[in-house]
């Protein structure tokens, strides 16, 4: 999307923006930077400061207490990509379009896959957050997994970006190839180098940027299968714990950008954002909340959210408030008064006041979807199922194996890796259906259907997913 250099700030519901031309405006004194960091498949209770993992994550904790935890932030969709479109456009799948996952392998019914692929990809008709900060003068970055699309017209470098370093998909999906900008530069990865790679791009970024305000989107691959650590934190005697391993040099990174920051003087002009796209894959931690990823139990679509901002945050500061990765838009266009199209649509609302006090939710609902279909609808403490939470069916036990997993010729990564037998959350409680109600204050596990108890409750949330509109 082009964005105009005469667009006002406008926050309400209108009608879709066409694509227009691009004119950089000079950043306006004293917005901040902005680094969004993004974990793949990361846990609710995956670190240390949201849950009881059996690793610890010292660094990115020590954000949460420097800064603001959100303990009830969703993301749209249970999966990766259409949850990273809507954290860029600030609007529901179903209303940016990405509704699966760009895949540049073709995968059958008995996920087999051979070569092909899809031409799935962000649209240039969507508003990107990317765009919004460039045209507000703002450098740009992307480093990590990008996934709105693999083809040349989808790059990150065609949407707002003005530098990219990253594998453009899942770190399983073939070819497991490195871009920098619009070039491969390594096929295949070797992945137990890439999270640190990532990290000395980030923290040079950092460096070449002190002088001009920038906006960082620091997608990392970890905790994304296949699992993997540099030798410095691999722990070959204990091979079973390579989830932990992966955490703590996941950890270790957002350390090394902190200190980079602490260095060259930007921590206070810095606003540092930590989230994860989904729930977890088998080996995670979902914190004692039902299901994992590509289910839309808590455990799906419940993520960890920090956000740290010396000085405009207050140090340790809680919010429990459902609130979402839609919401991030918005939020950063208030914060660095980035110029929005009138007629631009957005589901999200700006929830900087929840980061600095008990403010309520902007939202009178927030609703999860898989595809194209509303799955369940929050409502304050309620939340209902509009279909079953179960639309994927997973493995179950040892004798799975995952066609993606590390081959030593593709797939550049430790042969060992969790098995399905290692359910990340909780799998008790009423069986999966359609029109399932929870009052998540007194049940954030999901055990306990009261849809029978509160029908007022299930029509009156039933009504709002039938008359929000998407389109």
């Amino acid at each position: 999307m082009r964005i105009v250099s005469t667009i006002v700030l406008a926050l309400g519901i209108c009608v879709p923006a066409g694509a227009q031309s691009v004119t950089t405006k000079t950043p306006t004194p004293g917005r901040p930077n902005v680094i969004l960091i993004l974990a793949d498949d990361l846990g609710y209770g995956d670190l240390s400061s949201f849950g009881n993992p059996p690793w610890q994550t010292p660094n990115i904790d020590r954000l949460a207490t420097e800064g603001a935890k959100l303990t009830h932030f969703y993301t749209p969709t249970p999966y990766c990509a259409p949850t990273r479109a809507s954290l860029l456009t600030g609007r529901y799948p179903a209303r940016h379009g990405l509704i699966l996952n760009p895949n540049p392998e073709k995968v059958n019914s008995s996920f087999q896959t051979f070569r092909g692929g899809d031409n799935l990809g962000i649209s240039d008709e969507q508003v990107l957050l990317s765009e919004l900060f460039k045209a507000s003068g703002y450098a740009t970055g992307i480093i990590g997994k990008w996934h709105l699309g693999h083809k040349p017209p989808f790059y990150p470098t065609r949407h707002g970006f003005d530098v990219y370093y990253g594998i453009p998909y899942s770190n399983d999906m073939r070819p497991v190839l490195l871009m920098e900008n619009d070039s491969v530069v390594e096929h295949p990865v070797v992945q137990t180098t890439l999270t640190k790679r990532y990290t000395r791009y980030a923290t040079d970024y950092i460096g070449q940027h002190k002088g001009k305000p920038f906006f960082l989107y620091l997608a990392h691959a970890m905790p994304h299968k296949p699992l993997t650590a540099s030798e410095e934190f691999y722990t070959p005697a204990t091979k079973e714990d390579l989830y932990a391993d992966a955490m703590r040099e996941l950890d270790w990174s957002i350390g090394e950008v902190m200190k980079k920051l602490a260095d060259t003087g930007l921590d206070d002009s810095t606003l540092v954002i930590f989230v994860s796209d989904n729930g977890p894959w088998f080996g995670g931690s979902t914190g004692g909340l039902r299901g994992m990823k590509s289910q839309n139990w808590e455990g799906g679509i419940r993520v960890p959210f920090i956000a740290r901002w010396r000085g405009k945050i207050p140090a340790g500061h809680v919010n429990a408030q459902p609130t979402g990765v839609i919401d991030l838009l918005p939020t950063l266009a208030a914060v660095a008064r980035l110029p929005l199209p009138k007629d631009l649509v957005l589901d999200g609302k700006d929830i900087f006041p929840l980061f600095t006090s008990a403010a309520a939710t902007p939202h009178e609902a927030l609703f999860s979807f898989y595809n194209d279909k509303v799955q369940t609808v929050r409502s304050g403490k309620w939340k209902l199922h509009i279909r079953s939470p179960e639309s994927a069916t997973l493995p179950s036990d040892a004798t799975w194996v995952d066609p993606r997993l590390p081959d030593g010729v593709t797939i550049l990564a430790p042969f060992e890796q969790p098995k399905a037998t290692e359910f990340p959350g909780v799998k008790t409680g009423v069986k999966a259906t359609a029109g399932l109600l929870f009052d998540l204050e007194t049940d954030p596990s999901e055990q306990h259907d009261v849809a029978g108890q509160h029908p007022d409750v299930v029509k009156r949330l039933t009504a709002m997913a039938a008359n929000y509109r998407f389109k």
